[in-house]
């Protein structure tokens, strides 16, 4: 596992990730419900994630991993079946998706 350090800097890209799906999202005309809903479950998430992370309890860091990745699939699953969407909308979330996967490949080694 990561030393804390390493997860604190991880963590903190993750948050910059969500706020920027979070503000794409507030922008974005005609957003689709569901892909608001997925970002603001992950913003939720990502609220308590610090203290999860830190705790080193495994079974908690990987449901509170799964369920980020989860509903951030759900939200470019989205992005990509709606291609009006603009390009700052879709890059915001595979911005987040991606640092989800970070986050998930450096905690999990």
């Amino acid at each position: 596992m990561l030393q804390t350090n390493d997860i604190q800097h991880r963590f903190h890209l993750l948050e910059q990730a969500i706020g920027q799906a979070a503000q794409a999202s507030s922008a974005e005309p005609n957003l689709p419900s569901e892909l608001r809903d997925s970002i603001e479950r992950v913003d939720r998430l990502s609220d308590t994630a610090r203290e999860i992370l830190l705790s080193q309890d495994a079974q908690r860091i990987n449901k509170l991993i799964r369920d980020m990745e989860l509903m951030a699939e759900r939200a470019k699953r989205v992005c990509v079946n709606i291609p009006q969407l603009s390009a700052q909308m879709k890059g915001s979330v595979t911005q987040m998706h991606s640092q989800i996967i970070e986050l998930k490949r450096d905690v999990l080694r």
